[in-house]
């Protein structure tokens, strides 16, 4: 018998995260194909003119294609202090 263990996920439920081509908030997240996927839900733009069909607005992305406003943040934040320590040496 052999027990198998699932990483834990990086991000979680209500998480702003950015993602190439926009943002949104992490709705759900399942592990699919060794690796967890996230339904992150985008901001509604303005109704187009026929109207709307659903959740267009959600979308399933992999872990490795989102970023975290927080830790994205705190990166530039952690450059800019990098830089400025440099420029003070």
């Amino acid at each position: 018998m052999s027990a198998s263990v699932l990483p834990v996920p990086k991000l979680c439920k209500g998480q702003r995260v950015r993602f190439i081509r926009g943002e949104g908030i992490i709705k759900n997240y399942r592990f699919e194909s060794r690796c967890w996927e996230y339904l992150v839900e985008m901001p509604m733009g303005p109704e187009p003119e026929m109207g709307r069909v659903g959740y267009e607005t959600m979308i399933w992305l992999s872990e490795v294609d989102i970023c975290s406003l927080v830790n994205h943040f705190s990166s530039k934040m952690l450059n800019l202090e990098q830089k400025h320590f440099a420029k003070a040496c």
